[in-house]
């Protein structure tokens, strides 16, 4: 009788064994991706779970704040994030990154050695290089017939034209331009060049008829003439058969931005982020993912493999002579607070 038992109670202990290997073999078999929205190929996704057999969850944001308010509060699950390179260094700052030391992977000789420009990363040994644009100016040529070459030209919109423009809502991009224009860093601490930045937006915000994300749609409606927003939006202007939208980047330059791919420190499926940053070191999975998302790859040889169309489009792969024009940001510490409070004496107006 009391081996009977002890037989019993070996195979239920065995069975439940075997349960829990499998629920946790399939708890392991997802990656849970947190984007920017609209960043990223929906092809790329669907190719890495066809490949590796990872189901792959995503979910979007909007801003690097709110990236970093959602993950600061707690959010838990979430393995990589996208952020914006100045934010990848707060977030290392903060604690909250993982080590994924995916610069040790035999294909990391495929990143750009120029787009390793993390402060707190300057070996990649974090976070891995994703993609960088530029945030010019897009227009609808129906109405804004003369083109458009610096930004006053973009602030005389709506006088010349009788029509509506709008700036992105983001305190580093918009009062950037106003820096720009005068000539400073988009990096300066310095307040009496922050505040004349400010002033400079101040003087013509009667002319922006919103500060907004959201303008593709209202662009191509012709509901406002001209947006100051991301290179990306070139999908539009190629899936246009119409050829309605152009895209510039002024004379006076323009800001550009570069995100970072990074696994989070309470990742639960830290080895599929792993197994995706490398699945996105193989150049053709980038290439793919440009030919939809339109920036600039990180991965050098994956830009030799776009259509010609692509590869010679001096926005999507610009020539050294364009980068001399675009500066990104950097963490500016408690001086973004100096931003903060004129960004909030702008929109308070």
């Amino acid at each position: 009788m009391n081996k009977i038992l002890t037989t019993f109670v070996f195979l239920i202990n065995l069975f439940l064994f075997s349960i829990l290997n499998i629920s946790n073999a399939n708890a392991q078999e997802e990656l849970n991706v947190y984007n920017w929205g609209d960043y990223i190929n929906p092809a790329v996704l669907e190719k890495f779970e066809a490949e590796t057999g990872i189901k792959v969850n995503l979910d979007v944001y909007g801003s690097n704040e709110e990236m970093l308010a959602k993950i600061q509060a707690g959010a838990s699950g979430y393995d990589i994030v996208f952020p914006s390179v100045h934010f990848h260094d707060i977030m290392f700052k903060l604690d909250l990154l993982h080590e994924s030391k995916i610069n040790e992977s035999p294909l990391f000789g495929n990143i750009d050695k120029d787009f390793i420009i993390s402060k707190t990363d300057p070996n990649g040994s974090w976070c891995l290089p994703y993609a960088r644009g530029s945030v010019g100016i897009f227009y609808n040529k129906d109405i804004v017939k003369d083109g458009i070459s610096s930004w006053e030209d973009f602030f005389a919109i709506p006088d010349k034209y009788g029509a509506k423009i709008t700036m992105l809502d983001d305190p580093r991009e918009t009062i950037g331009v106003g820096l720009i224009v005068n000539g400073n860093s988009v990096n300066s601490t310095n307040i009496d060049e922050i505040k004349a930045a400010a002033k400079y937006i101040n003087d013509r915000k009667e002319k922006v008829s919103a500060f907004s994300y959201d303008i593709i749609s209202l662009l191509q409606s012709g509901d406002i003439a001209a947006a100051h927003w991301y290179v990306g939006g070139l999908y539009y202007v190629f899936e246009d058969p119409e050829q309605k939208l152009a895209y510039a980047i002024p004379e006076e330059g323009a800001t550009m931005y570069q995100e970072d791919i990074c696994v989070l420190k309470s990742a639960p499926n830290k080895e599929n982020a792993y197994k995706f940053m490398e699945f996105y070191l193989n150049p053709e999975n980038p290439a793919l993912n440009t030919e939809q998302q339109l920036n600039i790859s990180a991965n050098g040889p994956s830009r030799a493999m776009l259509p010609d169309n692509l590869k010679n489009n001096p926005y999507i792969n610009p020539p050294a002579e364009a980068y001399k024009k675009l500066q990104i940001f950097d963490d500016l510490g408690d001086d973004i607070k100096k931003y903060t409070r004129e960004w909030t004496k702008i929109r308070a107006q």
